[in-house]
């Protein structure tokens, strides 16, 4: 099932993916409402992971359009570091758990 990242500082998306990936998840990231709109509407996302950086309007939004296009599971989430610690213990069992459903 593949995972999208949206996160406002590129470096925290990098480093979710980076994580995400060696762990054998299939997942993209961007840093913009645009990016992430143009991903969605592809229809290819299960999972959508919002970044504690994206603002209450542009959070909302996002939320709605994954919705329409049955993504399975938001996931909010606010780095805490180590990240790679933070993302298998707080975004995995999620993502997971969506894939199972």
């Amino acid at each position: 099932m593949r995972t999208l990242v949206l996160g406002r500082t590129p470096a925290r998306v990098t480093a979710v993916l980076d994580t995400l990936r060696a762990d054998g998840f299939d997942a993209e990231g961007v840093s913009t409402d645009e990016e992430a709109r143009k991903l969605l509407e592809s229809g290819e996302f299960g999972v959508l992971v919002i970044g504690g950086g994206v603002g209450p309007d542009s959070r909302a939004a996002i939320k709605e359009l994954a919705a329409r296009y049955q993504v399975r599971r938001v996931i909010d989430g606010a780095l805490a570091e180590p990240f790679d610690a933070y993302v298998r213990r707080e975004f995995e069992p999620l993502i997971r758990e969506a894939a199972a459903g």
